[in-house]
């Protein structure tokens, strides 16, 4: 096991670096004089010579990119994302302060996913070619094909403006997590669903679900220990990438309900032209990511050691 964790680790660094390249990349990439753009977005107005020339030289941009890209790694390297020109703070501070608002909305998404996800599939694959089957699964297309943004203004339309149920915006009290946790939860949900309708249905036909039965088991008993827990095994892998998604896929959910956490943040410095401060959430974001894939991978082999071994 430790072998393996070991080399799933070391298949990170050249992931990293690919993103870190990318990351870099962006701002150099786009026209225009990156420093003049940042001016421009952040502080509005006519760039003066004065202060374009103060803001190159602070950022370094007069250096060559090989060593700009240099600063730029080692820093991170040490957990320094640089300055943001908007908020004249380091970067670091920022995605920190809000990246907890951002896991609190991920964690609650996967938590309604799978309240929804996994009873809808179980549902499915019991009552497999029924009506009830035929239902489940058109539930979960309509979640899978829904976009979130629709969703969200659905829901608050609904619940907020007609049956003032709950806030439609902000981050004030846990009622204000409802929407935005059922948005990006139930997009999740369809896809959770087909997963676990089609293995449960494929392990319901093995040998020793026919023995359990033959023995005289009680069918709860023959779906809750045998049955589910072998068919939940693949499931794991599409959970943690949901759950990294959810990480990484927060921005439009925060977006709508105006909630204050990362990917909000993330838009407001792409619209500022605040490129210190895109870099670092971008960063943060693709690691944060990875290191989910990661965990996955380490519970993935747990559960199943044909993974570890190689088999």
């Amino acid at each position: 096991m430790g072998a393996y964790v070991l080399n799933r680790v070391l298949q990170l660094i050249p992931v990293l670096w690919l993103i870190s390249v990318i990351v870099f990349a962006v701002m150099h990439i786009l026209p225009g004089d990156p420093a003049a753009l940042m001016l421009a977005g952040a502080e509005g107005g006519a760039v003066t010579p004065q202060r374009l020339d103060e803001l190159r030289e602070e950022m370094g941009l007069n250096d060559p990119l090989l060593v700009q890209y240099g600063r730029f790694l080692g820093n991170a390297l040490i957990g320094d994302l640089g300055t943001s020109v908007r908020f004249r703070t380091e970067v670091t501070g920022l995605v920190l302060e809000r990246f907890p608002s951002t896991l609190e909305l991920a964690i609650s998404g996967l938590f309604v996913a799978l309240l929804i996800g996994v009873p809808l599939g179980m549902i499915a694959a019991v009552r497999q070619n029924t009506w009830v089957d035929a239902t489940a699964m058109s539930i979960s297309y309509v979640g899978a094909s829904m976009p979130i943004y629709f969703l969200g203004l659905v829901l608050i339309l609904l619940f907020a403006f007609n049956l003032r149920w709950l806030p439609a915006a902000g981050s004030e009290g846990w009622d204000s997590l409802i929407l935005p946790a059922v948005t990006l939860g139930f997009v999740s949900a369809g896809l959770i669903s087909r997963l676990v309708r089609s293995s449960l249905i494929e392990v319901l036909g093995e040998d020793y679900i026919r023995t359990s039965r033959a023995k005289g088991l009680v069918e709860r008993i023959v779906l809750s220990r045998h049955a589910l827990r072998n068919a939940l095994i693949p499931v794991i892998t599409i959970v943690g990438l949901q759950f990294g998604n959810m990480l990484a896929g927060a921005v439009v959910t925060e977006t709508v309900f105006s909630r204050p956490g990362l990917g909000r943040l993330t838009v407001n410095a792409i619209l500022s032209k605040d490129y210190p401060l895109v870099q670092g959430c971008v960063l943060f974001l693709a690691t944060a990511y990875l290191l989910v894939n990661l965990m996955v991978d380490i519970a993935y082999a747990w559960l199943d050691p044909r993974i570890r071994y190689g088999k």
